[in-house]
């Protein structure tokens, strides 16, 4: 079975389009206001419309105040929520859309899945990233995987400075559920999407997936 892939930082639907049409099975939509890549709820309404059938739309937030999350379902139909901030167990389920919890991966071992698990078992997966301490997500730069947990009992991730270059290499020892990309298939403009890194991209995915 070949690993799902998620096109993150969306920021049109151009690029939507492209994403789409290249093969991803999600996108993502950043909200948090600090990111180059957030859009406005208007933006995400109109990216959204355009999705053909089958891939679903991640709304990114950090932190956000629910007030602030509810604003945007009320005109984005997501399918997913993505939480990278401190966000509790409660503060991720009060919404009634399936989620996922961003786990920051550090040294000095591997993550603690079954203390994740416990704390946040109502998740439909985790995403491991890169860690950074003046950044949530979106840095191009992957972490040490030798980290990555041995096993889980949910869906896992994999984010942080994957490219063309290097998520075969990445599915092949890791195997994880699905992989995660933003920077690594842009170009020079953040927020702007390659389409021969997008399409080179998910032909990695798909290749490795019939090995």
């Amino acid at each position: 079975m070949r690993a799902r892939a998620k096109i993150c930082g969306i920021t049109s639907v151009g690029d939507a389009a492209l994403a789409a049409a290249a093969g991803c099975d999600a996108i993502g939509l950043n909200f948090f206001p600090g990111s180059p890549r957030c859009v406005d709820a208007r933006v995400a309404r109109d990216i959204v419309a355009s999705l053909p059938p089958f891939v679903t739309p991640v709304g990114i937030f950090v932190d956000a105040e629910p007030a602030r999350i509810e604003a945007v379902l009320r005109e984005v139909p997501l399918g997913l929520l993505q939480f990278h901030g401190d966000e509790p167990r409660a503060a991720c389920e009060r919404f009634g859309v399936p989620y996922t919890k961003v786990v920051s991966v550090r040294e000095p071992g591997p993550v603690d899945m079954a203390a994740l698990e416990r704390e946040y078992g109502s998740a439909a997966g985790f995403m491991l990233d890169t860690f950074d301490p003046a950044a949530k997500g979106g840095i191009g730069r992957t972490f040490d995987w030798s980290l990555w947990p041995a096993s889980s009992g949910k869906p896992l991730v994999l984010a942080g400075g994957l490219t063309p270059e290097n998520v075969g290499a990445a599915i092949r020892r890791l195997r994880p559920y699905g992989v995660d990309v933003s920077s690594g298939v842009e170009g020079e403009e953040k927020g702007v999407k390659s389409p021969a890194r997008v399409r080179a991209f998910m032909d990695e995915v798909r290749r490795v997936g019939i090995e």
